[in-house]
């Protein structure tokens, strides 16, 4: 076959049947045909289940990726297992608190009230706005952490500020998350 490119360069293409003949060339041959022979062995389940799981974790963990308006997403940017409390009410409530979702926030959707709103503020409760923004708790976030410039992440992330369920009986909102 020739070719003819628009400079007029022509490349002439020759096919040679095999390498039959030749024995450094058939040696290659045996060797390139022995390695795709297929080897059978068993590989132990537990090293596939282990193989599948990585897979599906750094599959969910892309998706994860992509929810970067997800309020749980500026929490826990990881899908990781976080350790939880010994005690389950505090961890119920630390969760509460994570997904941004308690009674006292949420009471409008039961009772199909208005959305409750900041007496001081007249922002929307919120949890972020409670814990951190809410310049009626400032006294108190001085107290127990030392700051009033907070991050949610800080209070309630992978490792809560060890003063948050104190803060939180301190301002009375412990018992209406």
């Amino acid at each position: 076959m020739a070719l003819a490119p628009q400079n007029q360069t022509k490349l002439k293409l020759c096919w040679t049947p095999s390498h039959v003949g030749i024995i450094g060339n058939e040696k290659a041959d045996y060797v390139a045909r022995t390695a795709s022979i297929p080897i059978e062995h068993t590989i132990p389940l537990a090293d596939i289940r282990k193989s599948v799981q990585h897979y599906i974790l750094n599959k969910w963990q892309e998706t994860w990726d992509l929810q970067v308006n997800n309020k749980l997403h500026r929490i826990k940017p990881s899908i990781v297992l976080w350790p939880i409390f010994p005690i389950r009410g505090f961890d119920v409530k630390l969760t509460r608190l994570r997904i941004a979702h308690t009674w006292h926030t949420h009471i409008n959707l039961l009772s199909g009230d208005s959305v409750p709103l900041c007496t001081s503020c007249n922002e929307v409760q919120t949890v972020d706005h409670i814990l951190t923004k809410c310049p009626d708790f400032n006294s108190s976030r001085l107290n127990f952490f030392k700051t009033t410039i907070l991050d949610l992440n800080d209070l309630v992330g992978e490792t809560p500020h060890p003063n948050l369920f104190s803060f939180l009986r301190d301002i009375g909102f412990l018992f209406r998350i």
